[in-house]
C-alpha cells in the first residue's frame, strides 16, 4: 500500500513490491499472479466465509441472512480501517483496479445466491437477495472506510440494512 500511495499502481512495480516485502519476485509470484491481485488477496477466503455463514447461519428472510453474513464477517475488517482506506484510494485511483473489484464483487454475489439457491430460495429471489445483500455491503464499507463517525461496520451495515428495509416499502 505504501509503494501504491507513494508511487501510484502503475508506476509500481513487482520487483519493487517484492523488494519492500524482503521476497524475490519468484516468491511474489508464488502468492499472486500479479500486483493487481495484492489488493484483493483476502478476497477468495472472505467469499468462503461468506457462503459458510449463509448456507449454516440462521433461518429468516433471504436478505437477512446475506446481510447477516456480512455482519459477522465485520470482525474481519475491524481494526484494518486505515488499510482499507488505504486500499479504496488506490482502487479509486484506477480504471482497471475498479473494473478488476467489480468483477470481485460479481463473483461474490453469484456465489451467495448460490449459496442462497442450496438453502432453497428459488429466483429471482436467490439473486435479489444476494445482489441486494451485496449493495448494502458496499454501502456499508464506502461509510466506514469515509469515516462515518468511526462507527463498527457491523453496526453500519445493520444501519444500511434497515434504511434498504425503509426505501422498499415506500411506495414509488
Amino acid at each position: 500500500m505504501e509503494l501504491y500511495a507513494e508511487r501510484g499502481f502503475d508506476s509500481t512495480t513487482v520487483v519493487e513490491i517484492a523488494g519492500r516485502a524482503g521476497l524475490t519476485e519468484r516468491t511474489f509470484f508464488r502468492y499472486f499472479a500479479d500486483k493487481r491481485e495484492v489488493l484483493f488477496w483476502g478476497a477468495k477466503e472472505l467469499e468462503a466465509s461468506l457462503v459458510a455463514q449463509v448456507e449454516a447461519g440462521p433461518g429468516g428472510p433471504p436478505l437477512g441472512v446475506v446481510v447477516g453474513a456480512f455482519v459477522h464477517a465485520a470482525d474481519f475488517f475491524e481494526g484494518r480501517r486505515e488499510q482499507a482506506r488505504q486500499r479504496q484510494a488506490v482502487i479509486a485511483s484506477s480504471p482497471e483496479l475498479r473494473e478488476r473489484e467489480l468483477i470481485k464483487l460479481a463473483s461474490l454475489g453469484a456465489a451467495l445466491a448460490d449459496a442462497l439457491r442450496r438453502r432453497g430460495v428459488t429466483e429471482p429471489g436467490a439473486t435479489l437477495a444476494a445482489e441486494a445483500g451485496l449493495a448494502v455491503f458496499r454501502v456499508a464499507f464506502e461509510r466506514w472506510v469515509g469515516g462515518a463517525g468511526d462507527q463498527p461496520l457491523a453496526k453500519l451495515l445493520e444501519d444500511t440494512a434497515d434504511r434498504l428495509a425503509d426505501l422498499t416499502s415506500e411506495r414509488v
